[in-house]
């Protein structure tokens, strides 16, 4: 048992020990192989969550392959014609227009003024900036958007995104530092002006923003996506510039303007769609629709996460502890399930992320590495047991003692039958024959006897020398083990009866053998007694031992099968018996009544034991 717990203690640490590590490891930016588990985890729970409805007025007019081929310009665009899409959606007065769209160089044709008189009509505008790291000489660049167009844009902001260790964007980056100056996401520019709030706030305590704590992971801002790629109204530029579009579709709407054709490379695999990329500009939209409507993405920081571990730890652990291997694996899956029903749940409803893959792994790791030593640890002691209790029963009967009983549980007190029997006269038998011949025929006898015993359901307890010892009841349990034991002692009758008929054709014995045999039901102890070397399943207590002295009484009466009243009254009219009356056995005190079988209830004379020949030993 000891073992036991020290493998457990020993798997449970191991698991625990290598997810902290882990856990660790991604707190501190390092992909590991539980961290893609655990995004594939969160992708999961958002797509099973599906859309949001749109509480925002987005649309994108989209620089596509239709309008690039439809346009017959090179990209980049001359700025006269991005002038003339301007002005097209200032026809319709949209509350804000977003141009995902570098203005960084002057227009090789000279267009950069007509751009910036159509920004000045718009009602308002927000254009993006960079912050560029050159890797090589560790040194960063600010780069903005023309001076003409600095002073035509109300605000300026990043684009920045991050793509994690599986190339997937689920996350944006909400700020950056330059030269001392703090600057934020255009998301969170442009959401500054539709409230008429100011830009964000970063203090000590974190981002603030419209009243809010916006909450951040490892410095990224996650991404609550609000659907699949092409989920906002999307609207080729070409005809919006054409004046195709009717104007109304813009009228009082957040516009954005951005690339969505493969050739720009400005697109991504997103949680929703991993192999249908989204544009950066329609990502974008929906950074800001989170934004505008507060509904920001949780992480639990590492040290609940680690506690998360400890307690499903401790639940595997208990699970794992559990006697009944089902109620164990119905607890250990519902427990699964329940988990992965509240992270959805709170994701649903407060947009939480619990962590998926550490604590399920701990748990179904925890628990199924236990199951795994206990189905060994069983099968170990199935073993042991069958070896044991194939001395005492027939195969059929410690299979069937393996299926229905706990052998944890068979030391016990219990009501039982007992069988003693004996060879008359085998004192002066063994002096007439050789050993060789004596254990020759002893060996048949007792294989041929405990036969008998098996097919009835009885136990062998033990031999001693001619002697048998057996008892009905247990380990498996029979209601009516009295009759089994009187059956099975008019059985021993006739096969012995089988045997010396063998024996004197073969001339191996002058005379009959003939057996007594002793049969009392009582209150005993059984179990398996002993010690590591040498264990023996047996029965102990007086009734024993009185089943003994019973045994001993066919000498004196002349009769091979005699039962204690105990035994009678469990006969129920099945069998013939003569009552004795009330006798004094050796070392006993207080009479008890005995009978004599005549046997079966209805039997011919010939099916009757015989009476003993001789009462001698």
């Amino acid at each position: 048992m000891s073992q036991q717990i020290s493998f457990r203690l020993l798997w449970l640490s191991l698991i625990a020990i290598s997810l902290i590590f882990a856990v660790l490891l991604d707190a501190f930016g390092q992909a590991t192989p539980l961290q893609r588990l655990e995004l594939a985890g969160r992708d999961f729970l958002m797509r099973l969550r599906g859309v949001r409805p749109l509480q925002t007025d987005i649309v994108i007019v989209a620089i596509d392959d239709f309008s690039l081929h439809w346009t017959g310009y090179d990209w980049p665009w001359p700025r006269a014609y991005l002038a003339q899409i301007i002005r097209e959606l200032n026809r319709a007065k949209p509350r804000l227009i977003g141009i995902d769209i570098f203005l960084f160089e002057a227009d090789e044709d000279k267009g950069d003024l007509l751009l910036a008189q159509a920004l000045e009509e718009a009602q308002a505008t927000v254009g993006v900036l960079q912050i560029f790291q050159d890797e090589s000489s560790q040194s960063r660049t600010l780069k903005q958007p023309l001076s003409l167009y600095r002073s035509q844009f109300d605000r300026l902001g990043l684009t920045g995104i991050y793509t994690d260790a599986d190339a997937i964007v689920r996350s944006v980056q909400p700020f950056d530092r330059f030269d001392e100056q703090v600057y934020y996401h255009w998301a969170f520019e442009m959401a500054s002006l539709l409230l008429e709030q100011s830009p964000p706030q970063l203090s000590k305590q974190g981002l603030h923003f419209n009243g809010q704590q916006v909450p951040l992971a490892a410095g990224r801002l996650l991404i609550n996506y609000a659907g699949p790629p092409g989920y906002y109204p999307t609207y080729p530029a070409a005809d919006v510039a054409d004046g195709l579009i009717d104007p109304h579709v813009f009228q009082d709407k957040i516009v954005l303007i951005g690339a969505t054709s493969l050739t720009l490379h400005d697109v991504y695999p997103t949680p929703y769609a991993p192999s249908r990329p989204m544009a950066g500009v329609e990502i974008v939209a929906n950074v800001l629709n989170m934004v505008l409507e507060g509904e920001y993405l949780h992480l639990l920081p590492p040290w609940m996460t680690l506690l998360l571990i400890v307690l499903l730890a401790i639940l595997a652990n208990r699970i794992g502890r559990m006697q009944h291997i089902w109620f164990a694996i119905g607890a250990w899956l519902g427990t699964g399930l329940a988990y992965l029903l509240m992270s959805f749940l709170l994701f649903l409803t407060v947009r939480w992320y619990l962590p998926l893959i550490a604590p399920l792994t701990m748990l179904f790791l925890g628990a199924g590495g236990q199951f795994i030593e206990r189905s060994v640890s069983q099968e170990r002691e199935k073993q042991r047991i069958r070896t044991l209790f194939s001395r005492f029963l027939s195969p059929e009967m410690v299979e069937q003692l393996l299926r229905n009983r706990d052998w944890n549980a068979l030391n016990k007190r219990a009501e039982l039958t007992i069988l003693f029997s004996d060879i008359r006269g085998f004192t002066t038998l063994s002096e007439t024959m050789s050993p060789e011949a004596l254990v020759h025929l002893l060996n048949q006898y007792l294989e041929a006897m405990t036969s008998v015993i098996h097919r009835h359901g009885g136990t062998v307890d033990k031999y001693e020398g001619d002697a048998i010892i057996a008892f009905f009841g247990e380990p498996v349990i029979y209601p009516d083990h009295a009759c089994r034991a009187v059956q099975a002692a008019l059985e021993m009758q006739r096969e012995l009866a089988r045997l010396n008929q063998g024996w004197q054709e073969a001339g191996v014995l002058r005379r009959h053998l003939e057996i007594g045999i002793g049969i009392h039901s009582g209150e005993v102890f059984v179990g398996l007694i002993g010690s590591k070397q040498r264990i023996s399943y047996t029965v102990i207590g007086d009734n024993v031992n009185l089943a003994s002295r019973i045994q001993e009484e066919t000498k004196r009466f002349g009769w091979p099968i005699l039962l204690s009243e105990s035994v009678v009254k469990q006969l129920n009219e099945q069998f013939e018996c003569e009552d004795l009356g009330e006798q004094f056995l050796r070392g006993r005190n207080t009479p008890i009544r005995l009978y004599k079988l005549l046997g079966c209830a209805g039997a011919s004379p010939e099916e009757s034991p015989l009476p003993l020949s001789s009462s001698s030993d």
